[in-house]
């Protein structure tokens, strides 16, 4: 048997990790088992389902890079098939029409809880043989068995009963918006689709017994399921907005790879010993859901930035350039205006965490320096900065061949000049050039700042001396 494993979220909002992991797991068990994966878009729910939320996910898979083999397939053009099935389930006397009304229902609620008991329908109509209320429109509720256990064999939780007598009788048709709901569609779905393994939340762990039976009253064989733990903030809360970034376009829009954000995914959870650093092709050689942990896992965002940074350091710089280049524009800095991306890359990449990082430290290479840091300013654009800084420029002005080789050459030459180490020009020049008191090597900086651009920031900062000396 094809192991077929598949991603369905549902389009209510943007792809987030929780959802991310989920569909890196199905692609990993499919993968590693000569399988196919395929992405279904549950949505059914019209009134919250959105073409934006199906864009999002459909754009987060793809800079993911998980591909699927079949789809996307969507619900809402299977409503035919599911109003088919229904009418099969309702003939074979396995479902009924329910009229109750929403007041009715509400009533039936409330009543069960002032006498201590779980909310649930008491089944009025399961055996209804009289006369239809007139004027109203029936939903359709499945008969669920009334006695025995389901028992759900997951791959993840072990074993797991369910008694029948605590589940009621699940509505597979809303008569108030005309449509399946999410438990009767989700079997037809994986039916009709071969689904061999059903990997998901186990926040849908309670929805397994009601699927079951679904499968058995048609005779269809239940797949295999896997329900993963949750993940969660740093404060033990369910991971939400509120904890920050966890939509998956969000991260790349903050600069972080997909590789990195794959990486801490899998290991949200699973491990390989104390292994930390994990290829896609490494995740599914290893990949066993079995060994997948019983219990929530924490979403450290310290554990991916430094996950990040070794991907940022250990990949090919053409590739980290293509991806910073993003960062750039949506800070609106035009790459004319500085040194080439592939240089920028090679000097910022052990000092960057994510590329929006990058790009914000190698802004001043690719616009106008509008201030200078004030402690750094007063520590170092002071009358001893500028001796410094005017016989730098002396130097610099003589250098032809402009290089970090040259330009180091010169400012040495300097430093010899003036009787002073290297850090008392550097961090004036380093001041003068970027506005604060950090940056790469001077040499380097000064290299991909252009032998016109440092001259003239160097003439800046003196007037900024001076300036500052006249007010004094």
């Amino acid at each position: 048997m094809t192991v077929r494993t598949r991603f369905a979220p549902s389009p209510t909002g943007f792809l987030h990790v929780g959802g991310a992991r989920t569909a890196l797991f199905n692609y990993l068990h499919a993968k590693r088992n000569g399988g196919q994966f395929i992405l279904r878009i549950e949505d059914t729910d019209l009134e919250r389902s959105t073409q934006e939320s199906v864009d999002a996910i459909l754009e987060g898979m793809q800079w993911l890079g998980l591909e699927y083999d079949e789809g996307p397939f969507y619900q809402s053009q299977r409503f035919d098939r599911y109003r088919e099935m229904v009418n099969w389930l309702l003939e074979a006397d396995l479902a009924y029409h329910c009229y109750c009304t929403r007041e009715e229902l509400e009533q039936m609620r409330a009543e069960q809880t002032a006498r201590g008991l779980k909310p649930r329908y008491d089944g009025r109509y399961r055996d209804f043989k009289g006369k239809p209320p007139r004027g109203i429109k029936p939903a359709v509720r499945f008969k669920n068995p009334s006695h025995g256990e389901v028992v759900v064999h997951d791959k993840v939780r072990g074993k797991v009963t369910f008694r029948n007598d605590e589940l009621d009788d699940l509505v597979i048709w809303r008569s108030d918006i005309d449509a399946p709901t999410y438990n009767f569609c989700v079997v037809i779905d994986d039916w009709d689709m071969d689904i061999t393994d059903v990997i998901r939340g186990d926040d849908h762990l309670n929805n397994t017994p009601r699927q079951i039976n679904i499968y058995d009253a048609l005779g269809a064989e239940p797949p295999a399921f896997s329900h993963v733990p949750m993940i969660l903030g740093e404060d033990g809360a369910r991971l939400s907005k509120r904890h920050g970034a966890v939509s998956v376009l969000q991260y790349r829009d903050d600069g972080y790879l997909p590789e990195a954000l794959l990486n801490y995914l899998v290991r949200l959870g699973w491990s390989h010993g104390d292994v930390e650093i994990f290829s896609m092709e490494q995740m599914v050689e290893l990949f066993d859901i079995s060994d997948v942990n019983k219990s929530a896992s924490v979403f450290n965002t310290d554990k991916l930035r430094w996950l990040n940074q070794h991907y940022i350091r250990e990949s090919d710089p053409e590739y980290i350039a293509s991806s910073l280049k993003r960062q750039f524009d949506q800070r609106k800095l035009k790459l004319k205006n500085g040194p080439a991306l592939l240089d920028v890359v090679r000097v910022m990449g052990d000092r960057s965490h994510t590329l929006g990082e990058m790009a914000e430290k190698s802004a001043y290479w690719f616009q106008d320096l509008k201030s200078y840091d004030e402690k750094a300013a007063q520590k170092h654009l002071t009358h001893k900065g500028a001796d410094a800084l005017e016989a730098a420029a002396r130097a610099l002005g003589t250098v032809e061949d402009w290089t970090a080789e040259e330009i180091h050459s010169a400012l040495e030459a300097t430093a010899l000049d003036l009787r002073i180490g290297m850090g008392s020009i550097a961090q004036p020049l380093r001041v003068a050039l970027t506005g604060a008191a950090a940056s790469p090597s001077i040499d380097q900086t000064l290299a991909l700042m252009g032998k016109e651009r440092t001259l003239k920031r160097i003439d800046a900062a003196m007037d900024y001396i001076e300036s500052v000396e006249s007010q004094a």
